[in-house]
C-alpha cells in the first residue's frame, strides 16, 4: 500500500500537469494534448481524491466544475468597421503615402499636412461603447467588421473607466484603444506565455473574467469609432479630451507637420524603442484634420488618411540547407530557402522566401551559402544577400523546375501587355482544383479571416483534413463528418463541436465576401466589392457561365481587362461552375443592398477632364455616397458625363450622339445642393 507522502506527491504532480494544460489551452490557445488525454488526466485526479479523502487542492477539477470555458463567444458587428492600416517602411514609402493623399485631395505638391503621431503598441485592439457615460459594450477587433463581446473581461482593466461623469462627454461614443502588458509585468508571467501580446490575447479570451483579472492588463486609448455629434476639429483635440475624461493616452503622442520631421522622430523613437515600457513595432501617422479625414475616407480595408510606419527590420546570418518550391493559390511557384534555425528579433526563423527565379540568379543564391536574412514586422523573412567570403566549394547552383512540383504541368511566365515584358514569376497553369497544392491553398483562402472566417479551421487543420481525405473542394467543408473528426489525434467532442458551430455560423455571408472567398485571380477585396455592387443579387453571380457577356463588367469603374480576363477564365472551367452552384446551396449569400437614400439614386456618371480643387477619386466617392453609380465608358446606360478642363473630345462626342447629359463640376454639385 502506498504511503501518504508518495500519494500526495503523485496527486500534486497531476494537479500541476492539469494546471499547465489549462494554461496552454485557455491562455495560449495551444493545447499540447488531445481532449481524450485531458479528460483522462481529470479522471485520474478525481479517482485519487475519491480513494484518498485527505487529498484537496484549489485547482482540483472537483472544485472547478464546468471551469473549461467554451471557445464560442457572442459576436457583434462594429457600428464603424475597425480596419487595418497600410504600412510604410522607409522614406520613399512615406513620401508616396503623402503624395497619394495630395492627389486624392487635388492639393499641390507644396501643401503640407499636420500629422497626429502615436506609438503603434504591439497589443490587442478593443472598442468600448459608452451610453450616457456608462460602459455598456466591449468588443475585440475580430475580423474588423464583427468582434467578440468581451465586456466583462475589459471591465477588469483598471485603466478603463466604467463610468464617465464629465459634462462634455458624448451621449453615445465608441472609444478605441490597445490592450497590452507592460514589459516588467510580463517578467512575472513569462513562463506561461510566449510574449506580452500573446498573454494579452489569451487573457481577453477567457470566459471567466476572474481569470482575466489575474493578468496585469493595461489600456491606452487612441481614437473613436462611432461618435454622436462629433464637433472636434482635430485628432489631437480629441486625444486631449480623452485624457480629460479619464482615459490613458500615450505620453509619446506628438503633432508633426512635415515628412522630414516625421522621419527624424521615427529614427529617434526607434533608438529608444527598447527603453519604452511596452512593445512597439512602429509609429502611426494620422492626418490631424478630422474634416480632411472624412474627405479622404477609406480604400479597400484601410483609411487613406493613416499609415503605420514600421521600425526597421531585424536581420541575421544563416546557412541555406535546401531550396524548396511552394505553389500558391494563384499557381505562383515561390522558392523558399530552408535555413539553419536562427533567432531574428525574438522569432526563430527556419524559412526565408527567395521570391522568384530571377531573384535567385541576380543574387547568385546557392544551396550551402551563408546568407543575410531580414525580417520586418509581419513581413515574411527574406534573403537580402550572400556572404561570398563564406562560400564553400560544395555549394550547389539551384535549377528552377520547368514543371509544377505538385501536378507536373509545364510552368509558364505570363506576358504583361502594359510593360511588354514577361512576368518574373513562373506559374502552374491550373486555374481549378486539379493541382493538389493550388487546391489546398484555395481552400485555405476560402476559410481565411477576410473570406468565410471559420474559426478553428486554420492552415494546419486544412492540410490535416486534406491528408485524411475529408476535403477536396470548398463545399466539402459543409459535409464534414464530425464523428470522424473528434477521433483524430488532437481532437475531441468539444473541439469538434466548436468547429461545427464556426462552420454553421460562416454560412451567412455577404455577396462581396463570397466572391472574394472563391480566390479568383486578380479579384481582391476591393474588386469583389465592386463586382458585388454591380451585380447586386446572388443569382446574378451564380448564373455566370462561359456564355456570359463579360464585357458588361467594363462598365464597372475600377475593373479592367486583366480582371475580366481572369473572371472569364475562372468561369470557363466546369469544375468551378459546379463549385459556385453547390456552394450557393449551402450558403446564405446576402444580396448587395444598394444605397437608395442619396440624391443621385438610379443615376450613372462618368468623368472626363481635370476637375477644379478635387481629384476624380474624391468626386467618385461623393457620387457613390449619394447613391450614384460610376461607369467607365460612355454608353446608353450613362446619365451624366461630367466634364472638367481639357475633356476627351471622343467621349464628349459619344455623349452627344447618345443624348447623354453633359454637366460641369458646378452643375454636379447643384444636383447635390
Amino acid at each position: 500500500m502506498e504511503d501518504k507522502n508518495s500519494v500526495k506527491k503523485k496527486y500534486i504532480k497531476k494537479i500541476k500537469e492539469l494546471k499547465r494544460h489549462n494554461e496552454l489551452y485557455y491562455s495560449k490557445d495551444k493545447p499540447s494534448i488531445t481532449d481524450k488525454e485531458y479528460d483522462e488526466l481529470k479522471k485520474n485526479i478525481l479517482e485519487l481524491e475519491k480513494k484518498f479523502t485527505f487529498l484537496k487542492h484549489k485547482y482540483s477539477p472537483s472544485k472547478n466544475i464546468g471551469f473549461k470555458p467554451s471557445k464560442i463567444f457572442l459576436k457583434k458587428k462594429h457600428k464603424v468597421p475597425m480596419l487595418s492600416l497600410s504600412n510604410v517602411f522607409d522614406q520613399e514609402d512615406l513620401l508616396n503615402f503623402e503624395k497619394k493623399i495630395k492627389n486624392y485631395l487635388d492639393f499641390n505638391s507644396n501643401q503640407s499636412f499636420e500629422y497626429s503621431v502615436e506609438p503603434k503598441i504591439d497589443g490587442i485592439s478593443a472598442s468600448l461603447t459608452y451610453n450616457n457615460g456608462k460602459l455598456i459594450l466591449g468588443l475585440s477587433r475580430g475580423d474588423g467588421y464583427e468582434g467578440e463581446v468581451i465586456t466583462e473581461n475589459l471591465k477588469t482593466i483598471s485603466e478603463i473607466p466604467k463610468n464617465v461623469s464629465h459634462q462634455d462627454f458624448p451621449a453615445e461614443i465608441e472609444i478605441r484603444g490597445e490592450v497590452y502588458i507592460k514589459k516588467n509585468d510580463f517578467e512575472d508571467i513569462k513562463e506561461k506565455f510566449a510574449n506580452p501580446r500573446n498573454a494579452a490575447s489569451g487573457s481577453l479570451r477567457q470566459k471567466d473574467p476572474a481569470e482575466t483579472k489575474k493578468i496585469p492588463l493595461k489600456f491606452v486609448a487612441y481614437t473613436f469609432g462611432f461618435f454622436e455629434n462629433n464637433e472636434f476639429i482635430k485628432q489631437s483635440d480629441f486625444l486631449k479630451s480623452l485624457k480629460k475624461w479619464g482615459f490613458k493616452t500615450s505620453k509619446h503622442n506628438k503633432i508633426i507637420s512635415n515628412t522630414t520631421d516625421l522621419i527624424k522622430n521615427h529614427q529617434n523613437i526607434e533608438k529608444k524603442r527598447y527603453e519604452l515600457e511596452y512593445d512597439v513595432d512602429g509609429l502611426v501617422y494620422k492626418i490631424n484634420d478630422l474634416k480632411l479625414q472624412r474627405r479622404l475616407g477609406f480604400v479597400g480595408n484601410a483609411p487613406r488618411w493613416a499609415a503605420a510606419h514600421k521600425f526597421s527590420a531585424a536581420s541575421s546570418f544563416s546557412k541555406i540547407l535546401n531550396i524548396e518550391i511552394q505553389v500558391g493559390r494563384t499557381g505562383a511557384l515561390t522558392p523558399v530557402a530552408k535555413v539553419e534555425p536562427v533567432n531574428i528579433g525574438g522569432v526563430v526563423v527556419s524559412n526565408a522566401t527567395l521570391h522568384n527565379e530571377e531573384e535567385i540568379n541576380k543574387k547568385d543564391i546557392r544551396i550551402g551559402d551563408v546568407v543575410n536574412i531580414e525580417r520586418a514586422g509581419d513581413v515574411i523573412p527574406h534573403v537580402i544577400s550572400v556572404d561570398l567570403s563564406k562560400r564553400g566549394s560544395k555549394v550547389e547552383k539551384y535549377k528552377f523546375p520547368e514543371k509544377c512540383p505538385s501536378c507536373g504541368s509545364k510552368v509558364e511566365k505570363e506576358f504583361n501587355k502594359q510593360t511588354k515584358k514577361y512576368d518574373a514569376v513562373k506559374r502552374c497553369p491550373s486555374d481549378g482544383f486539379s493541382c493538389e497544392k493550388i487546391a489546398i491553398e484555395k481552400i485555405k483562402h476560402f476559410v481565411s479571416k477576410d473570406a468565410l472566417n471559420i474559426d478553428g479551421l486554420g492552415k494546419k487543420v486544412v492540410e490535416n483534413f486534406w491528408e485524411n481525405s475529408f476535403i477536396r473542394y470548398p463545399q466539402d467543408i459543409f459535409k464534414l463528418d464530425f464523428s470522424k473528426i473528434e477521433n483524430l489525434e488532437g481532437w475531441g467532442s468539444q473541439s469538434a463541436a466548436n468547429l461545427k458551430y464556426s462552420i454553421d455560423k460562416s454560412k451567412n455571408i455577404s455577396l462581396n465576401r463570397f466572391i472574394f472567398a472563391l480566390g479568383i485571380r486578380h479579384i481582391g477585396q476591393e474588386n469583389a466589392r465592386l463586382i458585388a455592387k454591380h451585380l447586386q443579387k446572388k443569382d446574378n453571380f451564380v448564373k455566370i457561365d462561359k456564355n456570359y457577356d463579360f464585357n458588361s463588367f467594363l462598365n464597372i469603374d475600377g475593373i479592367g481587362e486583366i480582371q475580366i480576363s481572369s473572371i472569364k477564365k475562372f468561369f470557363s472551367i466546369k469544375e468551378n461552375l459546379s463549385i459556385v452552384k453547390e456552394l450557393s446551396n449551402y450558403l446564405i449569400i446576402k444580396n448587395e443592398i444598394a444605397n437608395n437614400k442619396g440624391k443621385l439614386k438610379n443615376l450613372s456618371f462618368m468623368i472626363t477632364g481635370k476637375l477644379n480643387n478635387m481629384s476624380r477619386a474624391e468626386v467618385k466617392s461623393i457620387i457613390e455616397k449619394n447613391s450614384g453609380k460610376i461607369l467607365s465608358s460612355v454608353s446608353k446606360k450613362l446619365n451624366y458625363l461630367i466634364i472638367g478642363d481639357k475633356p476627351t473630345t471622343k467621349k464628349v462626342n459619344q455623349a452627344k450622339e447618345l443624348d447623354v447629359k453633359i454637366v460641369n463640376q458646378k452643375e454636379l454639385f447643384n444636383l447635390l445642393n
